[in-house]
């Protein structure tokens, strides 16, 4: 597996992010969807990577500085295809990774509160996140978890 940043040109990256987007808008009010957009995505302090095998798009993930000291994990999306291999832990270590060298003291991220984001929800926590209260813009939602973890 290769993990690469990305300028979200290439069409199977576009269309990886749209299927998320789209995805979470079925499974909670809009008004609770805190997926973003490819314009959103291309945000200054945004930084977006992909995971590859070849040519094939296996998943993705972004992180997003909301300080100097604090940044936050964004479009989470393993293929469906590739689910259960391993990609979305993958991603994950190489954001944390990165949120240490760019010298972050916390990570935090959003996602849903519905079963259907309990593997998610699984994965952060054995990756060391703990829930916490609503941070930067976020207010508090019955349709979102909050998570949170120090680095070291």
């Amino acid at each position: 597996m290769n993990i690469e940043i990305d300028d979200l040109e290439r069409q199977p990256v576009r269309e990886l992010l749209a299927g998320h987007r789209a995805q979470m808008l079925t499974m909670s009010p809009a008004c609770s969807v805190h997926a973003l957009d490819l314009d959103r995505l291309r945000q200054p302090g945004i930084h977006v990577w992909t995971a590859w095998e070849g040519e094939l798009l296996l998943g993705c993930g972004a992180l997003k500085e909301l300080t100097p000291l604090h940044g936050e994990i964004k479009s989470m999306r393993t293929a469906d295809a590739h689910r259960g291999k391993g990609i979305g832990r993958t991603m994950l270590s190489h954001l944390l990774a990165v949120a240490r060298e760019r010298g972050y003291e916390r990570v935090s991220l959003e996602t849903g509160a519905t079963p259907a984001f309990l593997p998610a929800l699984r994965l952060y926590e054995s990756a060391g996140f703990q829930r916490c209260g609503p941070f930067a813009d976020y207010r508090e939602d019955p349709h979102s978890v909050y998570m949170t973890r120090l680095l070291d």
